[in-house]
């Protein structure tokens, strides 16, 4: 089948047909309104990758039937961690042979089908399968039948739709890493190009302990999940989260409290809904067990007044900017705490969108500064402290548990459900709000927390 693509503008993966996102293959039996659905928006780039897995879930089973791969996580440059399991990892020979096998398949054009399966059938097929994972998920799904998709001979549950066929999934790579590889593919804003290879070390170590110990509870997948919840022990595996948390905060405190003589900042960054009040509130805790006194300072009140905050490049207030943060007064104000001076503090009012006086404040000896916001790791922030006196930490909702072995949870999806219920907890919005908000949430990020 021939892609379909927009004059000027990226391919044509799906649409949405009077209000609702289908795939192509789509038939349209009434007058109906259609909008394409390109690789550079958020719905059509899911509909991109999800494709894109199950090429190569297909091309390994049949070169490597006696292992099975496990999608775990998102990388910042676009792609998927992956990791084989049931055989040896890959070697570079074999990833080779398997991209080679994938370029083959979107070659051929092979098409993707889908098929209305009875749920019993699904069940056995899982079963000669040996894929529980699968099964657990199955076991509470409320309707007596699903929708496969089928590639040739191969077979899979995915949760959305596809392409119409292998011909579309021009765009792929693949990449050894430490213990596994990376599926590859392109970021929505640039939909047509694989961007270079980022080195996340700190984050890679993260999302394989959180897997060891997802593997040693016996918490791998959501199917498991359910049946916690059923048999009534999710307190349980709630105390267990909140126990490794405090666990890692008490890690962070006593590398504070090793360097206590010299540190005089910490700053906490992190992108919306990941925590860092919480966060930064729960470190204060451990640091006064460390016998360490933090202050925290609200790096909101250092906001400029609305008529100098920063626009966009269509005209609107920036307010992810880090210029709109008085960032002269703000080294001005945090040197002079550090020194033991007096120092007036501003106060932001959000109602009028100006800054005046705040409250006097004078730090004690030995306390350190405690500042929580989305410029953190930025250098710009406080380039007037020395890199010696400023420890930073990064915080997010990294983890969560997956669907299955190949659909997983987007880690942002799990930011905008908190985003959500925060929002509409504390600041008086609907979740209709949040969600219209989220996108230009995201690209502040992208452009002021993830590079740095």
């Amino acid at each position: 089948m021939q892609p379909l693509k927009e004059q000027d503008g990226s391919q044509i993966v799906g649409a949405v047909i009077n209000g609702e996102l289908k795939d192509l293959t789509t038939t349209i039996e009434r007058d109906s309104v259609v909008t394409p659905m390109r690789m550079d928006t958020p719905d059509g780039m899911r509909i991109y990758r999800r494709s894109l897995t199950f090429l190569l879930e297909s091309a390994f089973e049949e070169l490597f039937p006696d292992g099975e791969i496990k999608i775990e996580h998102s990388v910042s440059f676009g792609g998927y961690y992956c990791q084989v399991k049931g055989r040896e990892v890959l070697n570079l020979e074999e990833l080779e042979q398997l991209k080679a096998r994938m370029e083959e398949i979107v070659e051929l054009d092979l098409r993707f089908e889908k098929k209305i399966t009875p749920l019993q059938e699904a069940i056995e097929y899982f079963e000669q399968k040996n894929q529980n994972d699968k099964l657990l998920l199955l076991k509470h799904h409320k309707s007596d039948h699903l929708i496969f998709h089928y590639l040739g001979d191969h077979r899979a549950f995915h949760q959305g739709h596809m392409v119409p066929s292998t011909g579309f999934l021009k765009w792929f790579d693949l990449e050894l890493i430490s213990g596994g590889f990376t599926l590859r593919f392109p970021r929505r804003h640039r939909p047509d190009e694989i961007l270079p290879m980022g080195d996340n070390p700190k984050l890679l170590e993260t999302f394989k302990k959180y897997g060891s110990w997802l593997d040693l509870l016996g918490y791998q997948n959501v199917g498991i999940l359910n049946d916690v919840i059923n048999e009534g022990r999710v307190h349980e595996m709630i105390m267990f989260s909140e126990a490794l948390h405090e666990q890692r905060i008490a890690d962070i405190a006593s590398q504070i409290a090793a360097k206590k003589d010299k540190l005089r900042l910490i700053l906490i960054a992190g992108p919306s809904s990941s925590g860092k009040t919480t966060t930064s509130r729960r470190l204060s805790i451990q640091l006064l067990a460390h016998g360490i006194q933090p202050y925290l300072l609200e790096m909101d009140n250092y906001f400029v007044d609305r008529d100098k905050t920063p626009l966009d490049e269509n005209g609107n207030y920036d307010f992810d900017h880090i210029d709109t943060l008085d960032k002269e007064q703000f080294n001005q104000d945090l040197n002079k705490l550090i020194a033991g001076e007096s120092v007036q503090l501003p106060k932001y009012d959000f109602q009028t969108a100006r800054s005046g006086p705040g409250e006097v404040v004078k730090l004690k000896q030995g306390q350190i500064i405690i500042v929580e916001g989305i410029h953190g790791l930025n250098p710009e922030l406080v380039k007037d402290i020395p890199d010696d006196q400023v420890f930073r930490i990064y915080i997010s909702a990294l983890t969560q548990l997956n669907l299955d072995r190949y659909n997983r949870v987007s880690t942002t999806d799990t930011r905008l459900i908190r985003r959500i219920v925060r929002d509409a907890r504390t600041r008086g919005y609907t979740a209709q709000d949040t969600i219209s908000r989220w996108e230009m949430v995201k690209r502040g990020e992208k452009r002021n927390i993830f590079p740095y």
